[in-house]
């Protein structure tokens, strides 16, 4: 299990940049994204992929004329998520979240579609996150989408300050057990979301 045995040893290295001793499950990326309208998504956004568990699953949905942005500061885990992925239509980059915009800029883009993100708010001070969530805001599309998991409601004030919409799931089967955050730039945006999901 060279995956889990990678990200506890990271987690031991650098705590307040990861948030859980061990992967993400699979029913949480399934979570995640099930709400994410890949059919018309062109430009997706990941933050913090760890070990790519979420970043797996985005390929595999994604629409073929798609680009990700897979965001990892962690430099080991960045340097196995981009010798291991060869798809042509994702950028492993090793860089600050807050550069989203200049990264969206390299590959002839102002905006994105959704913002996927493991990064453990909680562990970051109030102004770390307060950068980070403005940054995402102003990188998404007015109709754009901006999921994020926390293993708690702390960050919910703070989310809401940036997104008017802003919904929570939850979902037990994970270690620890996790909350979904779905949120909106606009009550409109999430409306045209549903519109084009057929819901």
């Amino acid at each position: 299990m060279p995956n889990k045995r990678t990200f506890i040893q990271q987690f031991w290295k650098e705590k307040k940049m990861i948030g859980s001793m061990v992967p993400s499950s699979r029913f949480l990326a399934q979570k995640m994204l099930e709400n994410v309208d890949f059919e018309n998504a062109r430009i997706i956004v990941e933050l913090g992929p760890g070990t790519g568990v979420f970043t797996d699953l985005i390929i595999e949905k994604m629409h073929p004329d798609a680009q990700l942005l897979v965001f990892e500061l962690n430099e080991n885990f960045h340097h196995r998520l981009a010798h291991r992925i060869t798809d042509k239509r994702v950028h492993c980059i090793h860089d600050t979240a807050e550069k989203v915009q200049d990264y969206l800029k390299k590959i002839g883009h102002e905006k994105a579609d959704v913002v996927i993100s493991s990064l453990p708010l909680s562990n970051f001070s109030k102004e770390l996150r307060h950068s980070i969530l403005s940054a995402m805001e102003q990188a998404l599309q007015d109709t754009g989408q901006y999921i994020q998991f926390q293993y708690s409601l702390q960050s919910k004030k703070q989310i809401k300050q940036f997104f008017e919409t802003v919904n929570i799931d939850f979902t037990a089967l994970n270690f620890p057990p996790a909350f979904v955050y779905s949120c909106y730039k606009t009550a409109t945006g999430k409306k045209h979301s549903k519109a084009l999901n057929g819901i």
